[in-house]
């Protein structure tokens, strides 16, 4: 049975709340799937999160697709969930959100803001794909070394690469150092928490 024929109706709430976003129902056999134009899609991510009868609250993850040489190149796939009863009055059921991205202008803004999760997904997405994220807090690679070059789930990156490691650090740390780090970073936070609420240091 083709979710999307059955299970896309909630998406005319969307269409209501953002008139101006093309969403179309994406053809599914496991659960309801849309895409949406990159430049509504923060406005559609935050009616998908915030209105009583929809309230997909959980950003399960972010992924992404390359589909060379197809054009649009790039799939951002953005995987949802609505938990039901537990969190207000809309049941439960999922989503899979997809922006299509051209190779020459791989970039969508963060949902970041609206899920909070997003921040590393996004971080995951822009590493291995390079696709970049605007208006993300700290999008930097998060699982290649930051010095590495090219992004290694691009169809176009060479399969066989060699490249010498160009810094070197311990992986264990030591127990003092460990409580060093700890305190440090307590300190940090703490002043910061100050700095937000305008007392002195």
């Amino acid at each position: 049975m083709d979710a999307s024929r059955t299970d896309a109706a909630f998406l005319d709430i969307v269409r209501q709340a953002v008139p101006g976003a093309a969403i179309d129902v994406v053809p599914s056999i496991d659960m309801p799937a849309a895409s949406v134009d990159r430049n509504h899609l923060v406005a559609v991510c935050d009616v998908l999160r915030t209105h009583p009868d929809l309230r997909f609250e959980l950003l399960l993850d972010v992924t992404a697709v390359d589909r060379l040489p197809a054009s649009p190149r790039y799939e951002i796939v953005y995987l949802l969930a609505c938990l039901g009863a537990a969190f207000g009055s809309a049941p439960a059921r999922r989503l899979r959100l997809t922006v299509r991205l051209d190779a020459d202008s791989a970039s969508v803004p963060t949902v970041s803001g609206v899920w909070p999760s997003a921040n590393w997904a996004e971080r995951e997405v822009f590493d291995l794909f390079g696709i970049q994220f605007e208006g993300h807090p700290d999008l930097r690679r998060v699982l290649m070394p930051d010095d590495w070059e090219g992004h290694p789930l691009r169809k176009d990156y060479p399969v066989q690469i060699r490249k010498d490691t160009a810094s070197w650090s311990p992986i264990q740390l030591t127990e003092e150092q460990f409580t060093a780090n700890m305190r440090a970073a307590r300190e940090h936070a703490t002043r910061a928490a100050r700095s937000i609420r305008g007392e002195k240091q």
